[in-house]
């Protein structure tokens, strides 16, 4: 008898980040060192501390999708402001590359996991991973003017994800109160506003 024949095939990752990785990583080009102490949307970080947390964060996720559950995933992302190592140009697009490469294993979105200290389950840790590297993503494209564009399939996750954190307890909530949209904004920018952010934010306002 033919055994993988009855043999269930293993399960497709839930999402891709390659996408949302490769469009942070396009966007360094235009990240000259006097861009660096420029204003951000985050109103703590300027563009230096937002290229090291993001540099942070897709290191903490990448090892909470390989469920390697080390320092990397153990400290607050609010624990201090992040640091940018000298070698980040060459750096960041190698860690997105591998973020978005230990997402597409299966086995990441299943079983308990960590990230910023918080235990949570893969897939939502997932969501959580995406969800950065796009509203982070925005923040980086409206700090040094530059375009961006985002999948209506990553954006839906995204909405979801922000949607449940308004929803739930405040103090669990990583995400400031939602601004207020149109109802006919665009996805792009009512996931924004959902983040906190102003859709309309620009360095000079």
């Amino acid at each position: 008898m033919d055994t993988n024949s009855t043999r269930k095939p293993a399960p497709s990752p839930v999402l891709d980040l390659g996408p949302a990785a490769r469009r942070v990583a396009g966007l360094l080009d235009a990240v000259d060192d006097d861009r660096l102490a420029g204003r951000t949307p985050c109103p703590d970080y300027a563009v230096r501390e937002l290229l090291g947390h993001t540099a942070g964060l897709a290191t903490a996720f990448r090892d909470a999708a390989r469920k390697d559950l080390g320092a990397s995933t153990a400290d607050s992302p609010d624990a201090a402001l992040p640091v940018l190592d000298d070698g980040w140009r060459a750096e960041l697009p190698r860690r997105l590359e591998e973020l978005a490469a230990a997402w597409r294993s299966p086995a990441a979105w299943s079983g308990p996991t960590r990230a910023g200290g918080v235990e949570l389950p893969g897939e939502v840790a997932g969501a959580v991973a995406l969800n950065e590297l796009v509203v982070h993503g925005w923040d980086l494209a409206r700090a040094t003017g530059q375009p961006y564009a985002v999948g209506e399939a990553e954006l839906r996750s995204c909405e979801a994800l922000l949607t449940a954190a308004d929803d739930g307890p405040q103090e669990e909530s990583p995400f400031g109160p939602p601004v207020p949209v149109p109802d006919d904004a665009p996805l792009l920018d009512r996931v924004i506003a959902l983040s906190g952010r102003r859709p309309d934010w620009r360095p000079e306002s």
